[in-house]
């Protein structure tokens, strides 16, 4: 059994919630899911990275939309391990990521198109297909599902995502991105998770159990305040 802590959006800052949780609770993987900085600088994610990796548990973690363009530099020289079009094994689990989102209309730092996005993740869960638990890590969410909505219940999520998701069926997706959108749902047999905005407290326990067939993966959005 693992238990992955997955929290996204930090925008700059640690909650405090989250040093008392991680003092008090065993966790054995912490996912990041980007947004670490509030538009940089990429020092300061390096710092808030190493302030986690401090309780000697593994980290993962990629880049948001919202973080510098340089921030890739500065996440290989930290102690977590940066994923953004990447593949790592951790546990017997296959882990891949990319970071940053699909155009929005505030032309943040990040930003890809949806054939990029596609081709990359096309690239990225090829090399996964043997891994018995597959996840995958992503900033922005697919489309249209629970975690990509807006206030006015627009979705804005990544259409790429969704069909990679769709072809490839990961065992899990966690993403952030949607603040607002905070949410557990399902595309089909993949589960997918949106813990929302670490700087208003949330985050998302999830447990694999890789023993139990029928349902390997429990999620639960918890609140650190």
């Amino acid at each position: 059994m693992m238990k992955i802590l997955a929290i996204s959006d930090l925008h700059g800052e640690i909650h405090p919630g989250l040093n008392d949780y991680l003092q008090d609770n065993k966790v054995d993987l912490i996912v990041i899911c980007g947004d670490i900085t509030h538009f940089g600088p990429s020092e300061l994610a390096q710092d808030l990275l190493n302030e986690i990796c401090a309780y000697k548990i593994p980290v993962v973690a990629v880049p948001g939309n919202c973080d510098p363009q340089d921030i890739n530099s500065c996440l290989q020289n930290c102690q977590a391990i940066n994923v953004h079009g990447k593949k790592v094994d951790i546990q017997n689990m296959g882990i891949c990521g990319l970071g940053g989102s699909n155009p929005t209309p505030f032309n943040t730092p990040i930003e890809f198109g949806e054939l990029e996005i596609y081709e990359e993740l096309d690239k990225l869960m090829l090399g996964m297909k043997e891994e018995k638990v597959k996840i995958l890590i992503t900033h922005a969410p697919p489309y249209q599902t629970q975690v990509d909505k807006l206030s006015s219940g627009d979705h804005v999520g990544s259409k790429s995502i969704r069909e990679i998701i769709q072809k490839y069926k990961p065992d899990l997706n966690i993403c952030g991105h949607v603040h607002e959108s905070q949410a557990i749902d399902k595309l089909e047999d993949t589960v997918i998770v949106n813990p929302g905005q670490l700087t208003e407290g949330y985050a998302c326990l999830i447990t694999i159990e890789e023993e139990n067939e029928e349902h390997p993966i429990h999620c639960e959005i918890i609140n650190l305040d």
